[in-house]
C-alpha cells in the first residue's frame, strides 16, 4: 500500500485526526480496496489509517484456492466515517466478505489508544486518489448511504438469487408448464426459457428508486402520450415526488451511488439503473426550466464520471450506437430552450465542446428518437 510520501508533519496530523478502519482475519492474497484503490493483502495487513472523514467505499475479493492472482466476485459497502473514528471489521469466511465486528463498550476507544502499536500493520489512505474520489461522490452523504445500501449491508457484484417458484420436481415444472429437466433441448433460446424465473434474495438488492415504466399519466389522450413520450418531465417529477420531494439535488446522490457501485463494485445492474435515470434526466426539457440548479449540478457530475471511462465504453456492440451520445444529444438540444437560464445554457455549451474535443462525439446530427412519435388508436376510434 505504498504511495507518495507525505511531509512528516502532515502525516502526523493525519494520523491523529484521520479515521481508521481495523480489519481482522483477512486471508492473505485477498484483494482489499478502499474507494478508488485496491491492494493484495499481505501477512501483516490489519487495515487502513489516516482516512479523511466522509463517505468511503470499502471492497474486497476473496483469494481463490491454489494461489495465483485469481480472486472471487467483489463485495463491498459504503461507510461514513467521522474525524478520529475507529471502525472495527472482521472477515466472514462463509460469506467471503468483511462485516462489522461486534465491539464491546469502550473497545473502539481502546483501539484508538492502541493505534500507535497497530501503526506498522496499517496502510495509509491513498491521498493521491482523494480528489478523484471526492469528485465522484460529491452528493453522497450518510443519509444517501442509509437510503440506498442493501438491508443486508453488502453490495455484491453478483446478486444472490432464488427461484420464484419451486422447480426441482416434475410436478413443480408441470405446474409452471415447463418441460421435464431431461427433455431434449433443441436451441439456446429454448434452454433459457426452461430455466426457472429468479429474483434477488430479499434484503440483498440495492434500494434504488423504482423508475416509472409508463411515462404518461393514466387516462392520457394520444396527444398527451406523444408529448410525455418525447419530453419525460412528467416521469422525472414522479421520481422526485416519490423519494426526493423538496430535495431534487438528492437525486444526483443516487446517480453517483449507482455509478460507483458499477465502476468500483462491478455491479452491472447499477450501470443499467444509472443509464435509465440519466435517460429520464436528459430528456425532460420542461423540467430543466424548473430545476436549474439540479441540471447545472448534473453537468458537473457527468463531467467527472465521464473522465473515468473509455470513450467507446457506452457503444452497443450489436448496433454500434453510443447510448451516451444519443442521450446527451437530446440533453443539449433541450438546454437551448428559452425557458433555460443563460448560465445553464452556457455551461451546457462548454460541456458539449469539452466532450466533442475529448471523445470526438458528434452531437450535431438529429437523434433518431426525436422523430415524430406515431400513436396508434384502437380500431374504430377517431381523434376529436
Amino acid at each position: 500500500m505504498a504511495g507518495p510520501r507525505l511531509e512528516p508533519e502532515l502525516a502526523r496530523e493525519l494520523f491523529v485526526e484521520g479515521a481508521a478502519v481495523v480489519v481482522l482475519g483477512v486471508p492473505e492474497g485477498t484483494e482489499f480496496g478502499m474507494d478508488y484503490s485496491s491492494w493484495a493483502v499481505g501477512p501483516r495487513f490489519r487495515g487502513v489509517k489516516m482516512i479523511p472523514p466522509g463517505v468511503h467505499f470499502l471492497h474486497c475479493s476473496a483469494a481463490r484456492a491454489g494461489g495465483g492472482r485469481e480472486t472471487g466476485p467483489r463485495t463491498g459497502f459504503f461507510l461514513s466515517l467521522q474525524r478520529r473514528e475507529v471502525r472495527l471489521l472482521r472477515w466472514d469466511a462463509a460469506r467471503e466478505a468483511l462485516v462489522p465486528a461486534a465491539a464491546g463498550a469502550g473497545e473502539a476507544e481502546a483501539l484508538r489508544q492502541n493505534l500507535r502499536e497497530l501503526d506498522r500493520f496499517l496502510g495509509p489512505y491513498p491521498y493521491e486518489t482523494l480528489k478523484k474520489w471526492v469528485s465522484l461522490t460529491s452528493f453522497i452523504g450518510e443519509a444517501a448511504v442509509k437510503k440506498l445500501q442493501p438491508e443486508s449491508g453488502q453490495i455484491c457484484a453478483f446478486a444472490e438469487v432464488l427461484p420464484v417458484a419451486a422447480g426441482r420436481h416434475t410436478r413443480d415444472r408441470a405446474r409452471q408448464r415447463l418441460p421435464p429437466v431431461d427433455a431434449e433441448c433443441r436451441s439456446y433460446a429454448e434452454g433459457m426459457a426452461r430455466l426457472p424465473r429468479m429474483e434477488p434474495r430479499a434484503g440483498t438488492e440495492i434500494r434504488f428508486t423504482e423508475l416509472p415504466e409508463q411515462m404518461y399519466p393514466e387516462g392520457a389522450t394520444p396527444e398527451e402520450i406523444t408529448r410525455h413520450s418525447m419530453d419525460l418531465s412528467y416521469a422525472l417529477e414522479r421520481v422526485i415526488e416519490r423519494r426526493y420531494a423538496g430535495r431534487p439535488l438528492d437525486l444526483l446522490a443516487e446517480l453517483q451511488f449507482a455509478f460507483i457501485c458499477f465502476l468500483v463494485g462491478n455491479v452491472y445492474e447499477a450501470f443499467e439503473h444509472w443509464k435509465r435515470l440519466l435517460n429520464i434526466l436528459c430528456r425532460s426539457e420542461e423540467a430543466m426550466g424548473r430545476h436549474q440548479e439540479l441540471y447545472s449540478s448534473l453537468i458537473s457530475v457527468l463531467y467527472h464520471q465521464l473522465n473515468e471511462i473509455p470513450a467507446d465504453f457506452f457503444v452497443d456492440i450489436v448496433s454500434q450506437d453510443n447510448f451516451l451520445t444519443s442521450t446527451l444529444q437530446v440533453f443539449f438540444s433541450c438546454t437551448c430552450s428559452d425557458a433555460v437560464a443563460r448560465a445553464l445554457r452556457t455551461k451546457a455549451e462548454k460541456f458539449k465542446a469539452h466532450l466533442t474535443k475529448k471523445f470526438q462525439w458528434d452531437f450535431e446530427a438529429e437523434p433518431e428518437d426525436c422523430a415524430p412519435l406515431v400513436v396508434e388508436l384502437p380500431q374504430g376510434e377517431q381523434l376529436a
